[in-house]
């Protein structure tokens, strides 16, 4: 993991500050938005690209380990995230379905630097890894139509076809690049370098275009914070005992536990973020709350890292 994904918060809190500033023109503003989808999509070819596909078969030698994460990311997870949202959130369903969005899709990428820092086993976090990615993408549209599709804000064509454009592409598009890599005489290890180096950029430059484009509707309505600040911390205070409780329940060793903490607790608003700039275009305070949360989680998850470290014993 390159260094620069060590500080993504704070580099997409400028990008905000920065999107904001420009939105402040209309040129700016109307040329952005065409902007955001591509931006997400490269970026989302750069993530696809840099998961190797082949370790989903050793997350599966450490049977438990992989069947508690599973478990908890994409069977606890989704409903208790929908619940706190209809405690909080159950005025504003834009805010609501940006919440549940954010929350069952487990991150796929920094966690990782987290796993690291709090000493965890980061070769099974990377085997679980794929894994996650799968299993959101295929999930979270199901998730989306069993919670929201009554409220009318969901339709599934608009969503099938987001997820076809912004995710199956790129994906496809990986797979062909990995072919073409491994056959030319490229080095490999320098191209899946580049990318993996470039997601964060490109990621910032897309949240530069989004608050270009909506951050007028966040400056007139600062109460998104606000509103956002308590589900969000419930959320990862909760996450947290709930890997807690199940590593000490199934007696995971040290580095163990640190993995399925933040397997459990970081999130994956990239991937979230696509689908709602994209099937929820008439929504932004969707894509807006998936962009908060995130600014929210970084100094959880090094406050979490560093209570791990303090209940190490080995």
């Amino acid at each position: 993991m390159d260094k620069i994904n060590r500080y993504q918060t704070i580099v997409i809190l400028i990008a905000v500050i920065v999107g904001l500033l420009l939105g402040q023109s209309f040129t700016i503003s109307d040329f952005s938005s065409s902007l955001i989808i591509p931006l997400l999509m490269v970026m989302l070819f750069g993530l696809f690209l840099t998961i190797d596909l082949t370790e989903l078969k050793h997350a599966f030698l450490n049977v438990k380990f992989s069947v508690t994460s599973i478990l908890i990311n994409f069977v606890w997870t989704p409903v208790f995230a929908y619940l706190l949202g209809s405690i909080f959130l159950h005025s504003d369903l834009a805010l609501w379905i940006g919440f549940v969005m954010l929350m069952v899709t487990p991150c796929t990428d920094w966690y990782l630097v987290f796993t690291n820092v709090a000493k965890g086993n980061v070769s099974l976090s990377t085997a679980i890894l794929p894994a996650n990615l799968i299993l959101q993408v295929l999930l979270l549209p199901v998730y989306l139509l069993f919670f929201f599709g009554k409220s009318g804000n969901v339709a599934l064509g608009s969503l099938a076809e987001s997820i076809l454009i912004v995710l199956v592409l790129p994906f496809i598009l990986a797979l062909i690049a990995k072919t073409i890599v491994k056959g030319k005489n490229v080095s490999k290890s320098s191209f899946l370098n580049f990318f993996e180096t470039s997601q964060v950029f490109f990621l910032a430059l897309a949240v530069v275009a989004m608050f270009a484009f909506e951050g007028k509707d966040l400056i007139s309505h600062p109460s998104i914070i606000y509103k956002m600040l308590i589900p969000v911390l419930l959320f990862f205070g909760v996450a947290f005992l709930v890997a807690f409780l199940a590593s000490k329940l199934l007696r995971f060793n040290y580095a163990d536990k640190v993995s399925l903490t933040f397997t459990t607790m970081a999130r994956n608003s990239p991937i979230s973020l696509a689908i709602a700039v994209s099937a929820f275009s008439a929504e932004p305070m969707i894509a807006l709350a998936l962009v908060i949360g995130p600014l929210i989680e970084l100094p959880i998850l090094v406050l979490t890292s560093q209570i791990l470290l303090k209940t190490q014993k080995e």
